[in-house]
């Protein structure tokens, strides 16, 4: 574990936080303030209607940030506020505005590039990298990576976070109950992947954005019951993201690093999954679907992660690095709602980490995919997804630190792979903007010919 923490004290500081800024950063400038100019322009994409058959740029939306929403809007959101203060949600805020350019660089890449298969179109980064840049090696790479951060790394937590939740209640016994629940949720979850429960799949995915409005409901009520903490808590938000003698006197537990890590984690804005989802889309412009993905950003870290905040802040209990995690929302809701507040979070991780442990498997499918350089075998995939099953019960007994140090690790290697390659392909992203703009000018419905931006068509499937 202390290996683990070493490496990602360099990872993130200085490697990914000069990276993840400085490309934000500049994808914001290039695009002329994407995340405002475009913002009225992309909630209207989101409502197109596609053509009978075809994944909508609705469905992509929702498939991202099913994924995207998961238990880092909980727990995630909880520990960055009780080791790094309440400057870290600024932070976290700061990773999510610039960072939804970045999104909208690599959603937008993945649908000029993306792929036709049997059942629709398919792609992603490891297919940009590929015909982009030429190199399938690091397309190889990226595909691995991605499959060890997801089917592993982040499954492994999403569970570790459910199990975690059990920990206020007076049957919890460290010994068993972890076990227990990673065995209970594992079947289950075996279930549905191996082609079963396709009714309960159905219904979570109903479930999960009710639940998320009604969360942020629950986080309006504790606001405005608390409503004369609002003022302080926000002075100290911003007052502790510029304390500037704390950030740097212990820069990997700072306000600034926890920000970072636990924004990327939540809306994962620059790790490449999402273009993932974004290839399935069928639209008339690559730019569409990139517009889409900024929103899906948006949603997951300025509304969700954001309701979670202020429901710890306006509490009135302080973060403390031993009450971080689920056990910190749950004392906060308990202010209000005594013991409800218990069962209402346990409730909405059990739903967030069964729906984002699908997700993330849709995401590591395409990969495998990409992998064979065909759709693996029957056989195959169902000895994968058992080994996804165990991974996931094997989740629920690690410790915090290692849970969270690993998912670290993996999504930085992504992020390493990804935010480079985006930069280098990013012109085309840019010339693909610019005809989206003219023909909008014109008042047209904006249709993408690849030729029309200088690309070389007989490499795309699309665009033609």
């Amino acid at each position: 574990m202390n290996f683990l923490n070493s490496i990602n004290a360099i990872l993130y500081y200085p490697i990914l936080i000069i990276l993840l800024i400085a490309s934000g950063l500049y994808f914001t400038f290039k695009t002329g303030l994407i995340q405002l100019s475009l913002l009225k322009n992309a909630f209207s994409v989101i409502t197109e209607t596609p053509k009978k058959g075809e994944v909508s740029s609705f469905q992509a939306l929702m498939v991202s940030t099913a994924s995207r929403v998961g238990t880092g809007n909980i727990v995630g959101v909880s520990n960055a506020i009780c080791i790094g203060g309440y400057g870290a949600i600024f932070w976290m805020w700061i990773i999510a505005i610039i960072g939804s350019s970045s999104a909208f660089i690599e959603s937008t890449l993945a649908q000029i590039y993306k792929k036709k298969g049997k059942n629709g179109s398919y792609g992603g980064p490891s297919y940009y990298i590929q015909n982009g840049i030429g190199s399938k090696t690091l397309g190889l790479i990226f595909a691995i990576s991605l499959i060890l951060t997801y089917a592993v790394g982040f499954n492994m937590l999403a569970s570790f976070n459910l199990q975690d939740s059990f920990r206020v209640y007076t049957f919890y016994n460290p010994k068993t109950t972890p076990w227990l629940i990673g065995l209970f949720l594992s079947i289950i979850a075996g279930f549905c992947i191996l082609g079963g429960g396709k009714r309960i799949i159905k219904v979570t995915s109903i479930l999960v954005p009710l639940m998320g409005l009604i969360f942020i409901l629950v986080s309006l009520i504790i606001i405005f019951k608390n409503y004369t903490l609002f003022p302080s808590v926000m002075k100290r938000i911003f007052l502790d993201a510029f304390n500037f003698r704390a950030i740097f006197g212990g820069i990997s537990s700072s306000c600034l690093v926890e920000g970072i890590k636990r924004g990327l984690y939540s809306n994962e804005a620059g790790m490449g999954s999402s273009p993932n989802a974004a290839a399935s889309s069928m639209t008339t412009h690559p730019v569409k679907q990139g517009l889409v993905q900024m929103i899906s950003v948006f949603i997951d870290t300025l509304v969700i992660c954001s309701a979670t905040a202020f429901i710890c802040l306006s509490s009135g209990i302080e973060p403390q690095a031993n009450i971080a995690g689920a056990k910190y929302v749950q004392m906060s809701l308990a202010t209000i709602f005594g013991f409800y507040g218990h069962i209402f979070i346990t409730f909405s991780l059990a739903l967030f980490a069964f729906t984002t442990l699908l997700g993330n498997l849709y995401y590591v499918d395409s990969c495998i995919a990409y992998c064979l350089k065909k759709d693996p075998s029957k056989n195959f995939q169902i000895a994968y997804r058992i080994l996804a099953s165990i991974f996931i019960f094997l989740g629920c007994g690690m410790k915090m630190d290692f849970a969270w140090n690993l998912s670290d690790f993996l999504m930085g290697i992504m992020c390493l792979i990804n935010i480079p390659t985006i930069l280098y392909l990013s012109n085309i992203a840019f010339r693909a903007l610019d005809d989206y703009k003219s023909q909008l000018k014109k008042g047209l419905d904006p249709i993408f010919i690849a030729k029309n931006i200088g690309l070389d068509d007989t490499k795309l499937d699309y665009w033609k």
